[in-house]
């Protein structure tokens, strides 16, 4: 099989999934259409059900109720390894006494799959994650990036058509961590295989997915296209975890304002639908932007973020300045009382 015939993916659907611990939901009643060939990733923060969910997908954690079905059949009482998934974790999982090539072929070996196709099926993978010249070598002889690329590969050799990834670029630094994922994207285009990824970096997720669904106390927040979460955010949780955002209380209405959408100008000078005039208690250069402080009556510390080409030299710490957004900038957004979030009453 050419990587131009690798199978494409397969739907995945979660019906009113639950699992619980006890007295204790980690998961409550997700109901979830995942399409055939999409990159989705769960995302949200550490003990958000982001990880449960998979491993009852995976079928190492039972479902406590609902069900979960796979290409329209239901996987319930199906053991994990005839599920047919592949898998890549964070800590690589690779056999160290095996070289690059011999990882590679493992899953293919245990299906008894031909000689002739394992030899062509590993180098097919070799080339598709880029470490052609690397079948001889042991994981301890590679880094962090690359030994990732094996575990990725020994997890597509097998032409799965669902690959699950578990916060997988977890353990690798900022500069690696970018290039993988590129690849990974580039790689999921080409074969078209459903993955579903999860991740608590929001980087992550609006770069490389089709979908995202934030997750939080075991509960679906919203779900959505990266453009459509960020642009559009449904509660105070979504807007505050996925990007950064201030939230303004008025006439009894939460909204959720991110700071690039803010212009800032000294006080007296500002245009804008909306304004507000505050304190800017201090400045921090953070290379393309500077992120400014504003405390305003009323609203507490509100964060804006301006072009530093643009601004350099134009504020000082305790200056007086101008806060204005056009107002499709602002986002109604549901909170509660907005504590979760950080709201701030006007």
């Amino acid at each position: 099989m050419t990587l131009t015939e690798s199978p494409t993916g397969i739907g995945v659907a979660f019906h009113s999934v639950t699992k619980r611990y006890g007295k204790m939901t980690a998961v409550d009643g997700i109901t979830l259409d995942v399409k055939a060939g999409e990159f989705l990733t769960l995302l949200g923060p550490s003990g958000s059900g982001k990880t449960t969910l998979l491993m009852m997908l995976a079928g190492f954690q039972d479902v406590t109720s609902g069900d979960i079905l796979v290409g329209g059949a239901s996987i319930s009482g199906t053991p994990p390894e005839k599920r047919n998934f592949g898998m890549v974790f964070q800590g690589y999982a690779l056999f160290p006494h095996m070289s690059v090539k011999k990882n590679i072929a493992y899953p293919l070996e245990i299906r008894r799959k031909p000689a002739a196709e394992i030899e062509r099926r590993v180098t097919e993978m070799l080339e598709l994650v880029q470490l052609g010249g690397f079948a001889e070598r042991f994981p301890h002889q590679l880094s962090g990036g690359q030994q990732q690329r094996v575990a990725l590969a020994r997890a597509l050799s097998f032409a799965p058509r669902v690959l699950l990834l578990d916060e997988p670029l977890g353990a690798l630094d900022r500069k690696l961590r970018a290039d993988v994922q590129e690849q990974l994207k580039e790689i999921h285009q080409r074969l078209g295989t459903t993955f579903i990824y999860v991740t608590h970096d929001q980087e992550e997720a609006l770069t490389m997915s089709d979908r995202i669904v934030i997750m939080n106390r075991g509960k679906a927040v919203q779900v959505g296209s990266p453009v459509e979460l960020y642009e559009r955010p449904a509660t105070t949780f979504a807007a505050s975890f996925l990007g950064k955002s201030n939230f303004i209380r008025k006439d009894g209405r939460t909204y959720a304002l991110r700071p690039e959408k803010i212009d800032a100008a000294p006080a007296g000078t500002g245009t804008g639908e909306h304004r507000l005039t505050g304190t800017l208690r201090a400045i921090t250069y953070m290379g393309a932007t500077l992120k400014l402080m504003v405390d305003v009556p009323g609203h507490g510390a509100i964060e804006v973020h301006v072009p530093t080409w643009r601004n350099t030299g134009q504020f000082s710490e305790s200056q007086a300045i101008d806060l204005c957004w056009s107002h499709d900038a602002q986002v109604e957004v549901e909170g509660g009382d907005g504590e979760e979030a950080g709201a701030r009453p006007a």
